[in-house]
């Protein structure tokens, strides 16, 4: 999968899904449901036990899945999620050595950012979209509103406190895609290991991003 197919794959699926558990299985298990339930994206994050283990074993058992590597704070570790198979870098802040890692590799990155200048020197830097996170203490969709005055050009992504009740504003607030975590697989549904809830909450957040991506489809 090349960087450009991922980058097209990220927004016009529109949600990332962030993987933050306490084990590898679930991690495997939330990814897994995810991907069934046509969100076919996911960032495992480096917090999770094991988490380029998972990495590798969902690149071999879910080959068209959009996989992706998160809370990456230092190259050696984004050298192990490449090698492990990962088609994309993110951080919940700006560590620019990685944005110029990834730039080099030819690989997708997403690398957090909250102010302004953050926000421009990661675009400058060479990323692929910025990620604002946390983005809903600072304001939420009226900060991306914000953002996005000065600087059209750069493709954003809001992350941090995202729900279903407020999913649709950050889009048409001009969100180029959403990072989504417990609102979309709550812990509840993890420990209980239930797919079904995990599938209907991803049917509503498709159906956001469908209407953001085309208003007049929906009524």
């Amino acid at each position: 999968m090349t960087k450009e197919e991922v980058c097209s794959r990220i927004e016009h699926i529109g949600i990332v899904p962030a993987i933050r558990v306490s084990s590898s299985e679930e991690a495997h298990f939330a990814a897994s449901a995810v991907n069934r339930a046509g969100i076919p994206i996911a960032e495992i994050t480096a917090t999770v036990p094991g988490a380029v283990e998972v990495i590798t074993r969902l690149v071999k058992e879910c080959p068209k899945m959009v996989l992706g590597a998160g809370t990456v704070l230092d190259v050696d570790l984004a050298k192990q999620c490449l090698d492990a198979g990962a088609h994309f870098l993110t951080s919940p802040c700006l560590v620019l050595e990685i944005v110029d890692f990834a730039v080099k590799q030819g690989v997708a990155v997403l690398p957090g950012a909250l102010t302004p200048t953050e926000v421009l020197t990661a675009w400058k830097a060479g990323s692929d979209f910025v990620k604002v996170y946390p983005c809903a203490p600072v304001g939420a969709d009226s900060y991306i509103r914000a953002l996005k005055a000065p600087f059209p050009q750069v493709k954003l992504i809001a992350a941090g406190g995202i729900t279903q009740q407020t999913a649709l504003h950050y889009l048409l607030a001009g969100a180029s895609a959403l990072g989504v975590g417990t609102a979309l697989i709550p812990r509840e549904a993890l420990r209980m290991r239930q797919e079904e809830q995990i599938h209907e909450l991803a049917r509503r957040f498709k159906k956001m991003v469908k209407k953001a991506h085309n208003p007049e489809s929906s009524p």
